[in-house]
């Protein structure tokens, strides 16, 4: 199923709907999609290596296009069930020491978690519960968005013969390792939480 899976992925990067639906779900990913868009940034760019700019620049105007949506989120849930719940149980204090340090260290923790396998929508929806300024949490997920997946980009395009080799021959393997990162993602973000 793995093989048939990577392989769907491979050939929908020659289809011309593929940027479309990876678009799709990076824009998803950013706000309430659990999947990353890495699922199809990578086959696609070992598939296409001269195109993995391109797909780089397409998941990062849709990634943070979706974490505007998942700061909106944030703001509108806290705006309208969120106050009533930190009333109902006694944590006004608590909420305004949040957003104080989440007002100083909102760009580095914007930075710091959208280059790392933590799930980027904890991100845009705290950022958006904590009212940080929106204009640089743009300028922040531009950044840490685009770092990321142009550092893929970049790997892909160098080496992706390399890297498709070595995916191909131990598949089980490598999605076993993404599965293991992106689980470990949450139980991070879950803790510092």
């Amino acid at each position: 199923m793995l093989r048939r899976i990577y392989d769907w992925c491979i050939d929908a990067a020659h289809k011309p709907h593929a940027l479309w639906i990876m678009a799709a779900i990076a824009f998803a990913e950013s706000s309430f999609f659990p999947v990353p868009p890495d699922v199809m940034l990578i086959p696609m760019s070992l598939a296409k290596p001269q195109r993995a700019w391109l797909f780089a620049g397409v998941c990062t105007a849709a990634s943070v296009a979706g974490g505007v949506v998942g700061y909106a989120i944030g703001a509108l849930l806290y705006d309208s069930l969120g106050q009533w719940l930190i009333h109902l149980y006694g944590l006004g204090d608590k909420v305004e020491a949040f957003r104080a340090s989440y007002a100083e260290w909102g760009a580095v923790i914007i930075l710091l978690k959208g280059l790392t396998p933590i799930p980027y929508k904890l991100v845009t929806i705290t950022s958006g519960f904590a009212g940080y300024n929106l204009f640089l949490f743009i300028v922040c997920s531009i950044v840490a968005r685009g770092g990321r997946f142009f550092i893929a980009a970049i790997v892909l395009n160098r080496y992706g013969e390399w890297i498709r080799v070595h995916i191909e021959k131990h598949l089980g393997l490598w999605v076993a390792i993404g599965a293991a990162v992106l689980v470990a993602g949450f139980v991070v973000a879950l803790k510092l939480i």
